[in-house]
């Protein structure tokens, strides 16, 4: 997937849809359009357009579909839209106008867009995007009988054990992609200031705080981790411990380890916890980010090309991305990648369900969408122009027809030049994914590390209504953004007073019933699965 934020990015899991209006509805989340090329509600047939064949969906009436995708638009997204519209529109009488969350305020917006019923024709879905939840809401269409019809060919391609990860209920409400891959967080780092300051191998947590205090000290003008250092703090913190938390960042209740999943806690009130924010403090006050990070809206990356910044939270795909995309732009850069699954020696693969297309229950068009989303995801043409871009512009294809190589052949690009790439996970198909050529020669290796020590995931199918402590999850939500961050960031006076502070303030705003009902929905799980 992501780059994604989390992913790139990181594991995030919305609120239930009343704190979705209230959040949405304080701050608001902001939308960029991708421009669409067909006026808007048209509902004449096209020219040329004849009544449905017997037996055969019906596109004899046209319309513009309403999408949403997480994230931002590539600045060239309107040129590539316009293109892929033509095709719509002469395929299937259909042109779609897509929107983007951005990543700024993107949970606020994905919640309102399915709290508030707006006609939306279809949208990114997934597990970290609390997917499960909204489903046994009735946010989502039940598929199950259209699939056959409107999506024949995906209906045929993906595995059945893949649809079931799209099952709630016994109904299916979303078409998971099909790229099996691993997404574990990690650091992409300045490896050329590394061995030219002769600071040790990144390997552990010492090493990090190392490598970053050198940075700190021997390069004048570089915050470490410039920008919004939220992601590389709180992945760290959750991957050094082994903690898998339930409910991502907007909760504090988490197994205590793969290897414990029945042991169930509140973080903050761990000794794990009290030594972290500790650490951190040391950090802060050392400057490895700004005393602003938690309003910057900065992207550590973009530091990095600036010369400004060493180091970027990135998933495993992210990583190998974003050093391609360095490598090209700024070839005097030699980057690096720490994967965290290194602190325990295990990596779990993604669930088909992290990155999927779903159909909102407000959807206008759900069967054309379903047809637009099939020829998606199956024609080699639409795949390629939408998720690598215009062929000669953002890419050009090597001798092999499998292998893109980007920039095209013959194209000189300056520093500010970036790869076509939007969230295009949820219609990743594996059988149209192409290699790019001159790609991270670490990703392989990678990936075969992490296929040699992969564990199960137990973790990502269970699913939680918390509609019962909806109150206290937003609550403890809130506390956790006005006490917990500034804590985990090292910007707080005192530590050891912060943290006591922080952990009444939770049991005020109810963790204990918040903990007793995970504890209780998670071990229903585990016993159905035979898990210990």
């Amino acid at each position: 997937m992501k780059t994604m934020r989390a992913k790139w990015l990181t594991a995030v899991v919305p609120l239930t849809l009343t704190a979705a209006l209230m959040s949405a509805c304080s701050g608001g989340g902001n939308s960029n359009e991708g421009a669409s090329n067909t006026p808007a509600g048209g509902s004449s047939p096209a020219a040329g357009t004849e009544a449905a064949d017997p037996g055969k969906p019906d596109t004899s009436k046209k319309v513009e579909l309403v999408w949403y995708l997480l994230g931002d638009a590539h600045p060239d997204t309107p040129k590539v839209l316009a293109e892929w519209n033509k095709m719509l529109e002469k395929d299937l009488n259909t042109t779609v106008k897509l929107n983007f969350t951005s990543w700024n305020e993107w949970q606020s917006k994905y919640n309102l867009l399915l709290a508030s019923g707006e006609k939306v024709d279809m949208l990114f879905a997934s597990s970290w995007a609390d997917f499960y939840k909204y489903a046994k809401q009735g946010a989502f269409l039940d598929l199950t009988d259209l699939l056959p019809t409107y999506a024949p060919q995906t209906w045929q391609e993906v595995p059945k054990e893949d649809w079931n990860t799209a099952t709630v209920g016994g109904k299916i409400y979303a078409v998971p992609n099909t790229n099996p891959e691993y997404t574990p967080n990690g650091l992409v780092y300045r490896e050329d200031w590394r061995e030219e300051l002769n600071l040790p191998e990144i390997k552990d947590l010492d090493s990090i705080e190392a490598y970053l205090d050198g940075v700190k000290k021997n390069k004048q003008g570089v915050t470490p981790i410039g920008g919004k250092a939220w992601n590389e703090v709180y992945t760290l913190f959750q991957d050094y411990y082994d903690f898998k938390i339930y409910g991502g960042e907007s909760s504090v209740i988490a197994s205590t380890s793969y290897d414990h999943p029945r042991d169930i806690v509140a973080y903050p009130f761990t000794t794990q916890f009290e030594e972290f924010v500790k650490r951190m403090k040391t950090w802060a006050d050392r400057g490895f980010w700004a005393s602003n990070t938690l309003s910057s809206q900065t992207e550590a990356g973009d530091l990095i090309k600036a010369g400004t910044g060493a180091v970027y939270w990135r998933n495993a795909p992210g990583a190998g991305g974003f050093i391609t995309d360095v490598s090209k732009t700024n070839p005097d850069i030699k980057l690096g990648y720490f994967p965290f699954t290194r602190f325990h020696n295990y990596a779990i693969p993604t669930l088909p369900m992290a990155n999927a297309m779903a159909v909102p229950k407000s959807a206008q068009n759900p069967e054309r969408s379903l047809m637009v989303l099939d020829k998606l995801r199956n024609d080699p043409t639409y795949f390629r122009l939408m998720t690598y871009g215009i062929e000669g512009t953002h890419y050009s294809l090597d001798a092999d027809g499998k292998t893109i190589i980007t920039p095209p052949a013959g194209v000189t690009v300056g520093k500010d030049w970036k790869n076509y790439d939007i969230a295009s996970w949820g219609w990743r198909y594996k059988p149209n994914m192409l290699a790019t050529k001159g790609g991270w020669a670490g990703m392989d290796a990678l990936n075969a590390e992490f296929a040699a020590e992969s564990k199960p995931n137990i973790f990502d199918p269970i699913t939680m209504d918390y509609a019962p402590v909806k109150a206290q999850q937003a609550a403890v939500n809130q506390v956790i953004k006005q006490y917990g961050q500034p804590l985990m960031m090292g910007l707080v006076a005192d530590p050891e007073k912060a943290l006591e502070t922080y952990r009444s303030k939770l049991k005020a705003a109810g963790v204990d019933k918040l903990l007793e009902y995970v504890k209780e929905q998670a071990n229903a799980y585990f016993d159905e699965k035979g898990i210990q």
